[in-house]
């Protein structure tokens, strides 16, 4: 599961990572939380776009009272269940997150630490992602999960679904299965960075958000 990264880089550097013409100037942050602004890329018309957006699809736990806020779902397991299939089938509804760098919590409970993870020669890379409009929060994000690799297992069996610069196309506008495959594949460890660090994982309210995978 992934609850916080980082973009480390400019509007207008990740503008022309994504190939942008028009860098969109966020209220995000560098630190990027569950259930706080982030900036994802789309497509509209043909043309890319950056948008900013909340981090988390809200759903509303049964027996919540009516006032409380909804939970973020941050991360997605399985693109075929239900609260996923109609916008995976649908190019329009995938984006791609950009990211400097993700981070895992290591260590025992209570003590833990961020340990940090890159993609090798990519100083900004993308992380697949599905998006839509909803009523509590306007533009919302998840960004799609799988397997880790043997680089991340030492610290968590899952992680985000890595795309390099030439696959951008093919999330965005590949069928269904295409989708699929770039959740089932193992993304190659030897193209991973760690580093670990004696940084709090949790340093403010944010971070202790519920965080979702659903």
């Amino acid at each position: 599961m992934c609850n916080l990264y980082t973009v480390r880089k400019s509007a207008a550097e990740v503008a022309a990572h994504f190939g942008v013409a028009d860098p969109t100037q966020s209220n995000a942050p560098e630190e990027v939380y569950p259930g706080y602004p982030g900036v994802v890329m789309r497509e509209e018309a043909g043309t890319r776009l950056m948008q900013s957006m909340v981090w988390g699809f809200p759903l509303r736990l049964k027996g919540m009272k009516p006032e409380a806020k909804p939970k973020p779902v941050n991360n997605i397991a399985d693109l075929s269940k239900n609260m996923w299939i109609g916008l995976a089938r649908k190019p329009q509804w995938r984006c791609v997150i950009p990211v400097t760098q993700f981070a895992e919590a290591e260590g025992e409970k209570g003590r833990k630490t961020r340990t940090w993870f890159g993609v090798k020669d990519q100083p900004v890379f993308g992380w697949a992602g599905l998006w839509r409009i909803s009523d509590e929060w306007g533009p919302v994000y998840s960004g799609v999960m799988t397997d880790c690799n043997e680089a991340i297992r030492p610290v968590h069996d899952r992680m985000p679904v890595l795309l390099m610069p030439d696959e951008y196309d093919r999330w965005l506008h590949g069928d269904f299965d295409d989708a699929l495959a770039f959740q089932n594949r193992c993304f190659p460890h030897d193209l991973i960075t760690m580093e670990r660090t004696d940084e709090p994982w949790v340093k403010r309210k944010a971070a202790a958000n519920a965080e979702l995978l659903l």
